[in-house]
């Protein structure tokens, strides 16, 4: 069924769905990562908020490890959308972040105040900034609280802090994945008002806040609109946006957020040509940075494709894998034949398929089925958890990690990551 388009353009929706959330809401923020999504979000909610007499605050997660030029950016738009600001939030706090460039460092700690000294940037001297020095934020725990849960606790924080009812505006649009795509149409999930672009904001523990409301106003949006907003209004935007046009990268395949996720490591190599200065700081910062540039363009570092030779089946490409994997980190290899031999006992005895009649090629869902190709994109992306094969983190595998970083020294001080205190907490408790 073709698609059905409404008797508006995509900007003049936008603009009635600021209008209700600022009619309907007691406070609102917008979570700004400085990217042209969350750029022009933010500069037409000014345009919103001056017409009637609005104010909103700004959310802005540093992450230490980014473009000098997305830092600048930013500064730059809360200059010019000043006049309708309440409040400003520059989080400079330490956080453990995902690092898919690396099997041995699955997480790295941005504003880890024992590295100061190889910091890709100073930490910025605005007044506004919140680090772990100065913070009043009584539920943060450094190394513990992750990206994820820290936008949860903030909601939770901000809107009692506040009081009424709080609205947080996320510049995300449907047609960049098939999940964010899900998360707008999904029919379950509890909607402010029944409007499809809101969704209720549950705690960490998966309790439903009932006086917040996540909304996208931009949800319907496509690449090229937000470009022809940004000319047609005169927007200012990000200059590295340009300079990876330049780099033959198409407005679609653009990222600038955490440069080591699993989706944004494909970017990776914009670094070095961009930013030299931030991309020798980044080398030093983060392990398997120099990983990422080489192959950021290849299907080693995809998820969709993968680099298994032709001449190999996937089975053969996974045993070539493992034993690559044995050369650099012989722990790292016996950690995951111990659970991929779980993987295929479990479905010898729960489903009736012993390993003789497990497929090499995997049908498509890919994690439906037990395959040899499921086990080599496994082991391919880095998956240290194996997620990906339905497992979860554990004991054997924090303690894992714990002789890794000690043996590689890849973790500084030996503090453990998130992921595995979260984990630890966890089997404590259970």
């Amino acid at each position: 069924m073709p698609k059905i388009y409404l008797e508006k353009n995509v900007y003049d929706a936008s603009v009635e769905r600021f209008e209700y959330i600022f009619n309907n809401f007691d406070n609102v923020y917008f979570s700004f990562s400085g990217g042209k999504d969350s750029s022009v979000m933010v500069q037409i909610a000014h345009q919103v908020a001056s017409r009637l007499n609005k104010k909103f605050s700004i959310l802005f997660i540093d992450l230490e490890a980014q473009y000098q030029a997305t830092i600048d950016h930013v500064s730059d738009v809360i200059d010019i959308v000043s006049s309708s600001i309440d409040e400003v939030f520059w989080v400079c706090l330490p956080f453990s972040l995902v690092n898919a460039v690396s099997s041995l460092q699955p997480e790295w700690n941005c504003w880890d105040i024992d590295s100061k000294e190889i910091w890709v940037r100073d930490m910025p001297d605005f007044p506004y900034v919140i680090n772990e020095h100065n913070h009043t934020l009584p539920w943060f725990e450094k190394y513990i609280t992750t990206f994820e849960d820290f936008t949860l606790l903030f909601a939770d924080w901000f809107n009692k802090r506040k009081g009424g009812k709080t609205a947080c505006g996320i510049g995300i649009r449907s047609d960049e994945s098939f999940n964010r795509f899900r998360a707008i149409i999904n029919d379950h999930k509890i909607k402010f008002n029944n409007k499809n672009w809101t969704t209720n904001l549950c705690d960490v523990d998966g309790n439903r806040i009932d006086t917040v409301f996540n909304f996208y106003p931009l949800y319907d949006w496509g690449t090229e609109d937000i470009w022809h907003a940004v000319y047609k209004f005169k927007f200012i935007d990000n200059p590295i946006y340009t300079g990876m046009w330049r780099n033959g990268i198409s407005i679609s395949q653009q990222r600038i957020c955490q440069p080591f996720g699993q989706q944004q490591r494909q970017g990776l190599d914009q670094f070095r040509a961009l930013e030299p200065d931030t991309w020798e700081k980044l080398l030093n910062r983060v392990n398997g940075v120099n990983f990422g540039n080489i192959y950021a363009r290849t299907s080693l570092l995809g998820h969709l494709k993968s680099n298994k030779p032709n001449h190999l089946n996937w089975q053969q490409y996974t045993i070539f894998l493992l034993e690559s994997i044995g050369i650099m980190a012989p722990e790292v290899l016996e950690y995951y034949y111990s659970k991929i031999k779980y993987f295929m006992r479990w479905y010898e005895q729960n489903e009736n398929t012993p390993l003789s009649q497990f497929l090499d090629n995997a049908p498509k869902p890919i994690n439906s089925h037990p395959s040899w190709e499921r086990i080599a994109r496994a082991v391919e992306k880095n998956d240290f958890w194996l997620i990906s094969l339905s497992f979860a983190a554990t004991k054997d595998g924090m303690e894992l990690l714990r002789k890794i970083k000690d043996k590689y020294t890849l973790f500084g001080d030996g503090k453990m990551t998130a992921a595995m205190k979260k984990a630890q907490k966890q089997l404590e408790d259970n």
